[in-house]
């Protein structure tokens, strides 16, 4: 078997792949012994899986690895073709790739078309994706042997070569990926999608970008740029499909400045309330010296001797009961609410004709004026109060 050092490209590593590098724990299937020196004959102490190896390992045993098939997998000497005989594939830049940042349009120089921009030909990309799925295919391979053993569980010679060719297939996915970052970019500024914020755009455009790599096909021999950039889309058409719902059910975030902070309108609402309650209670307890005729018809005409269940009589129903023409029950009536409203205003209002005098009294009182006083004393001018409290 060919050793995946030696056929490896010497690169430079970039920042993010340095950080991945200080995280990810290799493992040995012997101890390290220098150059020229001599062993002991005993056997070789294997060195334990770290925790990170050992979550990842449960990972890759928890579901079939998936990959895309190809005969080149299958021919002798497959690995060596693939990896060692293939042609050396340039390395992205992305440097440049800062989508998101305020300055963006402003830093013209750290666009794509700037850097060292890597455009892959379909032979190139064919190389890539065949390493890649191969890969992956020896991952599945793993994963059936482990599964058909008796113990199900992997040795650790098993446990080194999955490990291994995982990180071998993320880390040609991540150089597809990098290399392609230009699409979803492109795809995001031409995109018309007001609603959707950028950072959300790209971000889909990304996902969508990864999951591209996984499914393509590099045998059926179309350019994976048109199948990454048809993804692409269909990923910001189901983001605005999805954020459009979201709208539909809440049609408008929080807005402090569509709150109602009228205090003086606030405050009227609740005086009405309070000037009801007293109306219903004078004329139930009679202190306005209603008469029965005069008590019988508000009681009748306002509901309140049926209670709110039933809808108030009108004026010719109320004649019936009493006897009388409906034009005298509404005299009736009037002078009833004349009797409340004197009552309200003695015991309750004040004294309206104090107050009005006193507004009309300041110093440039016009009906400018008079229409900023106090919630009393435009209550108290109308029969709004009563009229309220009996309906």
């Amino acid at each position: 078997m060919v050793v995946m050092n030696e056929i490896e490209p010497k690169r430079t590593l970039s920042p993010l792949e340095q950080v991945r590098r200080r995280h990810r724990v290799g493992v040995s299937s012997t101890t390290d012994t220098p150059a020229g020196a001599k062993t002991s004959g005993k056997p070789a102490v294997r060195k334990r899986l770290s925790s990170e190896d050992e979550r990842l390992l449960n990972q890759l045993l928890a579901g079939e690895q998936d990959f895309i098939d190809s005969p080149a997998f299958y021919e002798s000497e497959s690995e060596a073709q693939i990896y060692v005989e293939a042609a050396d594939v340039a390395k992205p830049d992305t440097t440049w790739y800062h989508p998101v940042m305020d300055d963006l349009s402003a830093s013209r120089s750290r666009t794509v078309k700037s850097a060292q921009q890597v455009i892959l030909t379909g032979a190139e990309e064919k190389i890539l994706f065949h390493q890649f799925n191969y890969a992956r295919y020896r991952v599945w391979k793993l994963q059936q042997e482990i599964w058909e053993s008796a113990s199900k569980k992997p040795t650790t010679p098993q446990s080194e070569e999955m490990l291994r060719w995982h990180r071998v297939a993320e880390r040609v996915r991540e150089q597809i990926a990098e290399t392609n970052l230009a699409l979803v970019l492109a795809m995001a500024k031409r995109t018309r999608m007001s609603e959707v914020d950028f950072a959300d755009l790209v971000s889909e455009g990304n996902m969508a970008l990864l999951r591209a790599v996984d499914k393509f096909d590099a045998g059926r021999g179309y350019k994976f740029s048109t199948y990454a950039c048809r993804a692409i889309l269909k990923a910001f058409s189901r983001q605005g499909m999805k954020l459009s719902k979201y709208r539909q059910r809440f049609p408008t975030d929080f807005d402090p400045k569509l709150e109602r902070s009228n205090f003086l309108e606030t405050k009227r609402s609740t005086f009405e309330k309070d000037a009801a309650d007293e109306v219903k209670r004078i004329v139930l307890d009679n202190r306005a010296d209603l008469t029965d005729v005069e008590r019988t018809v508000i009681e009748h005409r306002f509901g309140l001797e049926s209670g709110e269940q039933d809808k108030p009589m009108t004026l010719e129903q109320v004649g019936q009961i009493i006897g009388v023409t409906k034009e005298r029950v509404r005299q009736i009536q009037n002078k009833a609410m004349e009797k409340i409203r004197v009552e309200l205003e003695s015991n309750f209002l004040g004294n309206r004709q104090d107050e009005e005098q006193a507004v009309a009294g300041q110093p440039g009182s016009d009906p400018a004026s008079a229409a900023n006083a106090s919630p009393q004393v435009q209550v108290a001018t109308t029969k709004r109060p009563i009229v309220t409290a009996l309906n």
